[in-house]
């Protein structure tokens, strides 16, 4: 999963960004709208969470504006101004959900859960493909019924191609769902992942393999 946090609370943002990479997800940070609108326009993103008091205005105005652009990515919006009215202020604007500050990220992972199950996004909770059934919400694969257990990097590198199963993924969607745009990414890392992820499948008997489009990308197949 990718999301995009506009946040200008340099701490919060960091230990969020940290904090949500336990769970496996990948996550763009700025603090300005006018930045948050172009990432939107560069990226896919699953989510997107959105403070209020932002240094070029108030954040609600973003969601009218990305919404006109046909995008319907689920927000949360995540904010001191905890108020009722304010609350049903955002709601009203097209906010998904509202959560107060401070907050427990448990509960924050619960409502992104929550928001991405909803009927838009139900095609992508679970993938099988082979013996496996991937749960990418809760970043868990089982072959057979039987736990995978994968370093995250991997796990988010089969999700993305589990997704696509047998059509090619361009390397440059691989290396956006594993990396946010702010890390420096090695040439061969992404290959070497895919390696390390081949010879786990192999091993659990899942029945898939990974091909390299030369040039290209990478192809899941089911055998």
């Amino acid at each position: 999963m990718r999301i995009l946090l506009i946040e200008d609370e340099k701490e919060l943002a960091e230990a969020l960004t940290a904090a949500l990479g336990k769970y496996g997800i990948v996550t763009d940070h700025t603090a300005h709208l006018g930045d948050a609108a172009e990432l939107t326009r560069q990226n896919p993103y699953d989510a997107i969470l959105l403070d209020r008091r932002l240094p070029d205005g108030e954040g609600l105005r973003f969601i009218p504006e990305l919404r006109r652009t046909g995008k319907d990515t689920p927000i949360i919006v995540l904010t001191a101004l905890n108020e009722p009215k304010e609350r049903v202020e955002g709601l009203d604007l097209g906010a998904d959900d509202y959560l107060g500050k401070p907050f427990l990220v448990e509960e924050l992972m619960a409502r992104l859960r929550a928001v991405l199950r909803r009927p838009a996004n139900l095609a992508e909770l679970k993938i099988t493909a082979g013996r496996m059934v991937i749960d990418p919400l809760h970043l868990s694969v089982t072959v057979d019924d039987a736990p995978l257990d994968l370093p995250r990097r991997e796990l988010l590198v089969l999700v993305a191609l589990a997704k696509r199963k047998e059509k090619t993924v361009l390397r440059a969607t691989l290396e956006a769902a594993v990396y946010n745009y702010e890390e420096e990414i090695q040439s061969n890392a992404l290959d070497a992942h895919i390696s390390r992820l081949r010879r786990r499948l192999a091993e659990a008997g899942a029945e898939v393999s990974i091909h390299n489009i030369r040039g290209v990308g990478y192809l899941l197949r089911e055998e």
